[in-house]
């Protein structure tokens, strides 16, 4: 994996600051890369472009057509089924509430007639309101891509980004696997799926396509960024907007609406369009990745299956920022109203962009999959198992019914598509997740809410990275390099004052803690949470392991502290239930038990915990079944052939009596492991402890979860709860969703208005809801068992 250094950058060359790092080998920063202009070696001393590298850059960067659809889609006699479709429903609901008021009580033949007439005028009346929605939907959603706009605006950032970003990093083999894949099947689209973080993203992800000769993207936005200038100049760089709600009565599809996005990009697809949209809908609010939304994969993936199209190359694509452009959104964590976007908000956010440093920016684009061949997989994991249907492309069909997943309720649906298309989505935002760089302010983050929330030496925490640094080596993407020290110092400077505060010692050292603030510490988190997904498990198994420990009082002088494995296992595998619309926790692919088992040996490996031959044999019999597992898993993930059973490598049977074992001199690392998902911990089992108000009463959702975050606020500030970062609206709005997959809670629609229910076994009585408490307190990290 490579490692970077951040250079820095003006409008002019600036000399490097004292503290600045610079990328590394096999890197590239765009801001420096200007391959069309004549540079390295010059063309000629009579080139212009030596001269004027940004403008040559921009302007002979390659050239593509980009042909407009509306036209096609407007044609379509889909379209034009549907538009009938919605006329029909207008006309059947005006029917309805005429027949509701009594009008249509004792007609003679001659008002039926007349009534018959009048419905036929209506219908003829609605037709045409349909037809002309159509084309006024179609106009505001339509992108107009083209290369003007694209030359321009590249000319732009080459100018204004190096104001406030030091760098732009790719890797120069990821581009160059990109260029081989669009080169190889010129007529296959490319679907880029990024990571959402910031605003930034709709154009940084087209900035680097167009000016390493690839044709750019149609880019799905969300209709919010229609403000004056800023909407149009995102249309012209390829942004297609779509309302943030499509449906805007709940419990009623747009049918219209529905069709003529669905059709729009299947013809996009057809007419050689790549696409780019954000599998997980919004920007994440809280630093980790957001569960995936399949309402677009499910269009593309129809399109295939249909034959549309032949196929289609998946791109995921991580982003990440050193300091976020976007500021933070703490206000919407701390259940705050969100401000709306609007031409001022956009002009102040980028004066205050242009006078500010927000360090590096890193794009990674994963290796591209073929959607044919993810059909292919799943098919043969199904084959297998027997446990998933078998999906056939299928020649497009009309039906009548509604479908209640697909985007497009009269065309192709993919009602049964919806577990390859949820497999699909989970997948690539895993894919992300692992592939995303860590950054420097990732790192000190983490470190600070883990291991040094009281706060350390620079020295203390330069040695923490080290650690970090070494566990992270090989797994993922780290990017920075240099000396530990140094980078703390410079992760501390971006993360600025109010996230971070610098003293002095009686001995003179630097200090360097969490400001303290509700505020300061849910900004934190949102950096930390980069790194968060790549010890989810370890930190579910720990936490696990801990609970079922026996308390040191239980234990005498000549017994070890240590449970079963297999309890462990089976109690976290109950664990990760709760965190299922926190974290994706392995790939569908993946069996997660297997996967709990790999992170089990990484922890003993790391001599968190140990087994029992620990004491009186060396390590190897260990290396070599968690080597086993590893190729088990290997075998697993790459669907190779093979007749053995994973568990077979194990040779161990499970058993009950104690077989791992506390290993009391890393205490203190195992309690940084158990903190990374604590602070979620906290806030579902105080949602659960909340779910008393609920007792024959019911609640709309938004006061039950003001009452929530009143309590959450109520226990940070009396520090019965140790994490201020637990004060998070998503967190509270996932525990919801566990509860109601367990069917401990009912939220039924009620005139728009959704409503908060206990359900009949819970409703009855008080005390079945203590066996939800305990359930949820399993996740909660257990400090006061005497080892701690």
């Amino acid at each position: 994996m490579s490692e970077f250094v951040i250079r820095t950058r003006g409008w002019f060359e600036e000399p490097k600051r004292e503290n600045a790092l610079a990328h590394g080998i096999g890197t590239q920063n765009m801001l420096d890369m200007t391959p069309h202009a004549g540079r390295k070696p010059y063309n000629s001393i009579f080139d212009w472009g030596v001269y004027f590298p940004y403008i040559a850059q921009a302007t002979r960067s390659k050239q593509f057509c980009y042909p407009q659809v509306s036209n096609l889609v407007q044609n379509d006699p889909l379209l034009q089924r549907a538009i009938k479709q919605a006329a029909e429903q207008m006309l059947k609901e005006k029917q309805t509430n005429s027949a509701n008021s009594n009008e249509d009580l004792n007609r003679n033949s001659e008002s039926k007639d007349s009534y018959l007439e009048d419905s036929m005028a209506d219908y003829q009346q609605f037709l045409n309101k349909q037809e002309r929605r159509a084309i006024s939907i179609l106009k505001d959603m339509r992108s107009t891509l083209n290369n003007f706009l694209l030359a321009l605006t590249s000319w732009i950032l080459y100018k204004l980004l190096p104001c406030f970003l030091s760098g732009v990093v790719t890797h120069t083999q990821q581009i160059e696997m990109l260029k081989a894949a669009s080169e190889k099947a010129p007529g296959i689209p490319l679907i880029f799926l990024p990571l959402h973080r910031s605003h930034l993203d709709y154009i940084m992800v087209t900035f680097i396509l167009y000016n390493n000769d690839i044709k750019s993207p149609l880019v799905a936005a969300g209709n919010n960024l229609q403000i004056p200038v800023f909407g149009e100049l995102l249309r012209g760089l390829g942004a297609f907007f779509i309302k943030r709600k499509i449906d805007p009565v709940v419990g009623k599809k747009d049918i219209l609406y529905r069709a003529v996005l669905h059709l729009y990009l299947q013809h996009a697809l057809k007419m050689g369009h790549n696409v780019e949209f954000f599998i997980e809908g919004g920007r994440t609010r809280t630093g980790k990745p957001c569960l995936p939304k399949g309402g677009i994969l499910s269009v593309i993936v129809n399109a295939f299956m249909d034959g549309t199209i032949p196929d289609a190359l998946i791109v995921p694509v991580s982003v990440n920022y050193e300091k976020l452009v976007d500021g933070n959104f703490v206000r919407e964590q701390k259940g705050e109203k969100k401000v709306p976007e609007s031409f001022g908000k956009a002009i102040s956010g980028i004066w205050k962009a242009l006078n500010s440093k927000y360090g590096l920016m890193r794009i990674d684009f994963n290796e591209p999959y073929s959607i044919k061949e993810l059909v292919q997989s799943y098919n043969k994991i199904a084959k297998e198992d027997g446990s998933m249907r078998i999906y056939k492309p299928s020649a497009r069909t009309l039906q009548h019914n509604q479908s209640t997943s697909s985007l497009y309720g009269t065309d192709v649906v993919c009602e049964e598509h919806r577990n390859l298309i949820d497999s699909i989505s989970r997948q690539v935002v895993f894919d992300c997740a692992v592939a995303t760089s860590v950054m420097s302010t990732n790192a000190l983050a983490f470190l600070l809410l883990t291991r040094y929330r009281q706060g350390a030496t620079d020295i203390e925490i330069a040695k923490g990275l080290d650690e970090l640094r070494t566990t992270l080596k090989g797994r993922k993407d780290i990017g920075f390099s240099g000396e530990s020290s140094h980078i703390v110092n410079y992760a501390a400077d971006l993360l600025g004052e109010n996230l971070v505060v610098r003293s002095k010692d009686e001995n003179g050292c630097t200090i360097i803690r969490p400001k303290g603030t509700v505020e300061s510490w849910i900004e934190l988190a949102y950096y930390s949470n980069t790194i968060t997904p790549h010890f989810a498990l370890q930190s579910i198994v720990l936490t696990t392991f801990h609970k079922l420990l026996p308390t040191s009082d239980e234990v005498n002088e000549k017994q070890e502290p240590g449970v079963s494995r297999k309890k462990v296992i089976e109690m976290a595998l109950e664990n990760c239930e709760v965190y299922r619309y926190e974290y994706i926790l392995n790939k569908p692919t993946q069996v997660l038990a297997n996967m709990l088992e790999l992170a089990l040996d990484e922890l003993i490996m790391q001599g968190f915990i140990k087994t029992v031959q620990s004491d009186n044999q060396t390590d190897a019999p260990m290396e070599t079944m968690r080597m086993a597992r590893a190729i088990a898993s290997y075998i697993e993930n790459n669907d190779l052939d093979q007749d053995e059973d994973p568990n077979d490598f194990d040779n161990l049977e499970p058993t009950d009596e104690p077989d791992i074992f506390l290993v009391p001199e890393t205490i203190n690392q195992q309690k940084a492991v158990c903190e990374v998902l604590a602070p979620f911990a906290q806030t579902y089992y105080i949602v659960v402890n909340s779910l008393f108000i609920l007792y024959k009463n019911s609640i709309l959702e938004s006061e039950f979860i003001k009452f929530v975050m009143k309590e959450l606020h109520e226990k940070v500030n009396k520090q019965l709860c140790p994490y201020a970062e637990s004060i998070s609206t998503d967190s509270v709005r996932n525990c919801l969703k566990v509860l109601e997959k367990w069917f401990v809670i009912e939220i039924t629609n009620q005139s728009g208005l959704r409503l908060l229910a206990l359900r009949t076994p819970y409703e009855a009585s008080r005390d079945s809801l203590k066996s939800i408490v305990q359930r949820m307190s399993n996740v909660v990290p257990l400090y006061d068992n005497g080892y701690f």
